[in-house]
């Protein structure tokens, strides 16, 4: 497949991947009392405004990635260490829920393969559902992952006891170095860590979704 022409299939499923996980991260601390994400225009489905470029990329390479973190002030919410987990919990839930749609569309076109589509439009979109569904998993459970910038790591927090989290301070600051160090290294060599944690569930939400392995 054209490199082109391969961008230009699956930066749809990837835009609106990582769009609907943004906005519903700003959606949740707004109606949680929070409007520090609306004031700087985060509470919008314009790609654009949530859009990181290394994060993007990554997705586009290896399809692991991350879009610019949505601002949240918990000092606006009536319980900041339960607020903040149900905001935490929004964007990985939207990707399920995208991947869930995706995935009935997978099984009324009777798609049971993303290889040896049929040519033409139809192979075309066909392969846009088959990856938009897998794409959703894939960015609700990389971000699921206990590593800080991701999504798990302030689950984690809001999860722990109170007397544990000074604990787990000093984790939280190595974690974007150890992120990206695992992703470049899983590039290099080809054999990603972080692929290897995800893919089951990946399997199993595929066969659940659309009743195929559609996984790469």
């Amino acid at each position: 497949m054209n490199i082109i022409f391969e961008f230009l299939i699956i930066a749809p499923p990837i835009l609106i991947a990582l769009t609907f996980h943004e906005f519903a991260h700003a959606y949740a601390a707004y109606r949680l009392g929070d409007p520090t994400a609306k004031q700087m225009g985060r509470l919008s489905l314009n790609p654009l405004v949530h859009l990181d470029v290394l994060g993007t990329a990554m997705l586009f390479i290896v399809h692991i990635g991350w879009a610019k973190p949505v601002p949240v002030n918990p000092a606006y919410f009536r319980n900041p260490k339960q607020d903040l987990l149900w905001v935490s919990l929004a964007g990985p839930a939207s990707n399920l829920l995208l991947a869930f749609i995706f995935g009935l569309m997978c099984r009324m076109m009777g798609i049971e393969s993303l290889r040896n589509l049929e040519p033409g439009f139809s192979g075309v979109f066909q392969f846009m559902i088959g990856f938009g569904m897998i794409i959703n998993i894939v960015l609700a459970f990389f971000n699921f992952l206990p590593i800080p910038p991701l999504d798990g790591s302030k689950i984690l927090m809001g999860l722990v006891p109170q007397q544990y989290e000074n604990q787990l301070v000093p984790y939280l600051r190595y974690g974007p170095t150890i992120l990206i160090a695992l992703i470049a290294i899983g590039y290099l060599t080809k054999v990603s860590i972080l692929w290897m944690i995800i893919n089951p569930f990946v399997k199993f939400f595929s066969y659940l979704f659309a009743g195929a392995d559609l996984s790469f």
